[in-house]
């Protein structure tokens, strides 16, 4: 076990990064061409190996260097955690069928005709995708997003090594880097991350905003915003429209509690490894609270309709590793909308016997299309226009 990082001897007054320093693995502009001339061999990145790429470079995934070797992978997919001890939810691999790429190679990696990282190879295996299955989400079911996605969409064989950085992906979301996110928050003040990777609606915001009030967060917090503009499920809203609804209900609530910010990261719907691995990168962004919600990052079969997860096994695995990462959970209230009180708990309704509104996503998907009146006790006008006009 790695004895968590303090939040003191920071100087900035922000929580320290997992590990206790910010990976910076970006070649300066003197040596980018020598770098790159380095390579003997090119491959074309994944959208989800960009973003890995990208935050390995960037430091949100601080203290990882690099692809993880076989040894790494294995540990993680076993128990959650690197062989030098430290936590990590989900192994970063990088994955290809490419027989010509050896243990040795540098390899320039590119995407959408960019030129992100040199990739030294130190080690090529061919994973047993099964008990990567069953270790990270708990099943070998092709029902599963994430299982059906190393079975059917990552390669044959997995690559560890270190990367050199030469540039950050071009995206819709303009993602600032953890360092350029930790500039912006007070100092010495408590920062509690909210995740998300779908439109927030008027439930969202109050939970969040209500977070603030928690009594283990600081009086003067800020909450980020950080939503996920990676690859997700595939039914999910495209990310170009996301990205539209946050920037325009961040101008309409401007709101000086809140922080807004977008994460290059690829969702995996893992449930209680994710919590842990989104934990991890809100750290290295400068959060020291994170929002767990009930079946956080959690997913169901599309045969069945039933859950691969218990609607708390997030919530509870998360707040068993917050301790040694230096970092707090705060549950997410179960709020809904009331016609006496408008949102409170769905406890406190019950108790005072109160009419509670319900909406549910098949209905405000089927009034967007039809055109109907969406109330605003539910949505933000500003979001719902973007999602018609989409």
């Amino acid at each position: 076990m790695v004895a968590s990082q303090p939040l003191s001897n920071n100087p900035s007054g922000v929580i320290a990064p997992y590990g206790g320093k910010l990976v910076d693995l970006m070649t300066p502009k003197s040596d980018q061409e020598a770098v790159e001339a380095s390579a003997t061999k090119t491959m074309e990145c994944s959208d989800r190996n960009a973003c890995d790429v990208e935050l390995l470079i960037n430091g949100g995934f601080s203290p990882e260097r690099g692809f993880m070797n076989q040894a790494d992978y294995n540990a993680v997919v076993s128990d959650h955690r690197t062989t030098s001890g430290y936590l990590f939810g989900l192994p970063l691999v990088l994955d290809t069928e490419r027989e010509d790429l050896s243990i040795g190679d540098r390899v320039l990696l590119t995407y959408q005709e960019q030129k992100l990282a040199v990739f030294q190879i130190e080690d090529k295996w061919e994973p047993d995708k099964v008990l990567e299955a069953k270790g990270c989400y708990g099943t070998t079911s092709l029902e599963h997003p994430a299982v059906r996605m190393i079975a059917t969409e990552r390669k044959r064989f997995y690559l560890g090594g270190s990367l050199k950085g030469l540039a950050l992906p071009k995206r819709v979301f303009p993602c600032e880097t953890p360092y350029e996110v930790r500039s912006k928050l007070p100092s010495g003040e408590d920062v509690v991350a909210f995740q998300c990777r779908n439109p927030i609606h008027r439930a969202h915001y109050e939970l969040f905003t209500r977070a603030l009030h928690a009594s283990n967060v600081s009086k003067n917090a800020v909450v980020l915003v950080h939503p996920t503009c990676g690859p997700t499920q595939q039914d999910d809203i495209p990310g170009e429209v996301r990205f539209q609804t946050y920037e325009r209900l961040a101008a309409e609530v401007n709101n000086k509690s809140i922080r807004w910010a977008y994460l290059p990261y690829a969702m995996h719907m893992a449930g209680p490894r994710e919590a842990l691995q989104h934990m991890i990168i809100r750290r290295n962004y400068g959060c020291t609270h994170f929002i767990i919600g009930r079946d956080m990052a959690g997913c169901k079969s599309s045969l069945s309709g039933d859950d691969f997860y218990g609607p708390y096994d997030a919530q509870n695995f998360a707040r068993q590793c917050a301790p040694e990462l230096a970092m707090e959970t705060v549950p997410s209230l179960n709020l809904v909308y009331t016609q006496e009180e408008g949102y409170v708990t769905a406890e406190h309704a019950e108790a005072r016997g109160l009419h509670v509104k319900k909406l549910s996503g098949t209905q405000f998907r089927k009034m967007l299309r039809s055109g109907e009146e969406i109330p605003e006790w539910f949505a933000f006008q500003s979001v719902v226009k973007v999602l018609r006009n989409a």
